[in-house]
């Protein structure tokens, strides 16, 4: 399910993402005794952190039960200005004082990135006790952006991390840009029970406009291999990044609240072990094994986070 929510600048972007955050995790560890979340970088993310930080807003949660991961990593260390890590333990769980267990960072540090990512996949298996070599961890919460040539996460155009299907994880040197990359890939994103895809900016208006209107081009615009398998996708975008849109579909100004139920409990669903474990492919037979393992992931499990559904 994809839902579409416009908003009128950064600032309402940033505030919309921390109280889906509140809001989601607390029914989480209200039905499970915990909540996982994976972060991403970027200038909005940061926003997010610092209102998150904000009294009397950091005390509606429980941050003891909260699990902080990160969907990509520059290969940098954490004391980095560039780091991921780096930025959110500054902005928000310092001041919260997270305990140093329930963060669970990407070791941007090492000299070899292809070991950060395989480190980081063991932890993934660890935290959330599942096998390697099975279907992915189920996320509560993934926060993803999107830049103006369409990739997210670490996920760039043409890029080889886009067509990885067994690996949760992976770390490479991205061509176009000369640097160094650890990145979630496309298997573990789509497990996700939802996912928060923020856009903000003029300069992404014309990317927006062509990954949700235009043809289906992955390669190309990456941030379309973003399709939750039974979770729910809402993008938060603001006027700007939202104005180059004509297509039939018209968006809310402040977008559709969230109502919340009682979330999902992350575990796996028996499915084909075949390339539905990320992005299901363009064949029939795939989309019908991807339509029925829904159905059941669905049917199993309690009702999630419900969210009105534009567009």
């Amino acid at each position: 399910m994809r839902a579409i929510r416009r908003l009128p600048d950064p600032e309402a972007v940033s505030r919309a993402a921390a109280q889906d955050l509140v809001e989601l995790a607390r029914a989480a560890i209200a039905e499970r005794g915990r909540f996982c979340v994976a972060l991403s970088g970027g200038s909005t993310p940061r926003r997010m952190y610092e209102i998150l930080a904000e009294a009397p807003r950091w005390a509606q949660l429980d941050w003891r039960r909260v699990e902080v991961f990160w969907g990509d990593e520059r290969a940098v260390g954490p004391e980095h200005p560039e780091s991921n890590y780096g930025v959110a333990a500054s902005v928000l769980l310092g001041k919260l004082g997270v305990m140093p267990d329930r963060i669970h960072r990407i070791q941007g540090e090492l000299a070899d990135p292809e070991e950060a990512a395989a480190r980081y996949q063991d932890e993934l298996s660890r935290v959330f006790a599942v096998p390697e070599d099975g279907l992915p961890p189920i996320f509560d919460l993934i926060f993803l952006g999107m830049g103006a040539d369409g990739h997210t996460a670490s996920l760039f155009p043409y890029s080889q991390a886009l067509t990885e299907r067994r690996r949760w994880v992976v770390g490479y040197t991205v061509a176009r840009l000369g640097k160094t990359r650890i990145t979630m890939t496309p298997p573990v994103l789509n497990r996700a029970a939802e996912i928060r895809l923020l856009v903000t900016g003029a300069d992404k208006a014309g990317s927006l406009r062509e990954v949700i209107e235009g043809p289906r081009e992955p390669e190309r615009l990456p941030v379309q291999l973003v399709a939750p398998e039974a979770g729910r996708l809402v993008w938060l975008v603001d006027r700007a990044a939202a104005a180059a849109r004509s297509g039939p579909t018209r968006l809310t100004e402040s977008g559709p609240r969230l109502a919340v139920s009682k979330p999902h409990a992350p575990q796996h669903v028996a499915g084909p072990p075949t390339a539905l474990a990320g992005v299901p492919d363009g064949s029939g037979r795939a989309r019908a094994f991807h339509a029925v393992r829904v159905c059941l992931h669905r049917i199993a499990l309690p009702p999630r986070i419900a969210c009105w559904m534009v567009g």
